[in-house]
């Protein structure tokens, strides 16, 4: 019996080709379950077609009009989902929509989106060819920063997002997008700036943190560390190739 694991072990570690005869008796042995094909592996996975993620996008924000029992929606005049090339490469994550964005139903419009617009603009980006979403799609009463428990409920809906986009690089920007993706024991002034892998729904994502627009507009003296985290994001474009 051991002599016939070893053997086993052995055919696994080997480069096998598929049209090998394997002895099946042997293998249902010890419990293995293998199914040959003739047909190669794909290895390799493609971006979604546009006309899968537009479905799949429609699904998401239906999903999440029929959210119940929340406050934000209760709120909220209207859900702020998503702006933006659905085929980009690069997403952009924010907070949740103040008062202009649950007014005209697009994230990031009023003077933070016009300072996002500039933030953009210096590494050579325009606003259109990227995509843009926030961790919740309701407005805060108040513009208050959305609850532990809500930003909870909106990561699902988020991730999946996430996943539909597909982007190569996902920008955090401000507290709540970090704690949604990267979990609440975190500080922005210690992960700000820094390339980091992300596991969402079995998938790795470059993923960076930097400030929000709107804090920035509270604190400009916090801009050269935006600037910083910039040059960081253009360089990473650059040496990945991406064309916007």
């Amino acid at each position: 019996y051991k002599f016939l694991i070893a053997y086993v072990y052995s055919m696994i570690k080997k480069d096998i080709n598929q049209n090998d005869i394997l002895n099946s008796e042997l293998l249902n042995i010890i419990d293995y379950n293998y199914i040959f094909d003739e047909k190669p592996i794909k290895r390799i996975k493609t971006k979604p077609t546009l006309e899968n993620s537009k479905s799949r996008l429609e699904a998401l924000k239906n999903k999440i009009e029929a959210i119940e029992n929340c406050d934000l929606k209760k709120n909220a005049s209207k859900i702020v989902f998503a702006d933006g090339n659905i085929q980009s490469s690069i997403m952009i994550i924010g907070e949740g929509p103040g008062q202009k964005e649950d007014e005209l139903g697009k994230p990031f419009v009023g003077d933070a989106g016009n300072l996002l617009n500039k933030m953009l603009k210096a590494i050579n980006i325009e606003r259109d060819k990227i995509y843009i979403t926030n961790v919740v799609n309701y407005r805060p009463p108040n513009n208050r920063k959305p609850k532990p428990n809500e930003i909870n409920r909106y990561a699902e809906f988020l991730k999946e997002h996430i996943s539909i986009i597909d982007p190569k690089i996902l920008i955090l920007m401000g507290s709540t997008a970090m704690e949604a993706i990267l979990g609440s024991n975190k500080r922005i002034s210690k992960e700000r700036g820094i390339w980091k892998e992300v596991i969402i729904k079995k998938k790795s994502y470059k993923t960076i943190v930097t400030f929000h627009p709107a804090y920035l507009l509270r604190k400009p003296d916090q801009k050269k560390f935006s600037w910083e985290d910039l040059k960081i994001i253009r360089k990473e474009i650059d040496q990945l190739n991406i064309v916007i």
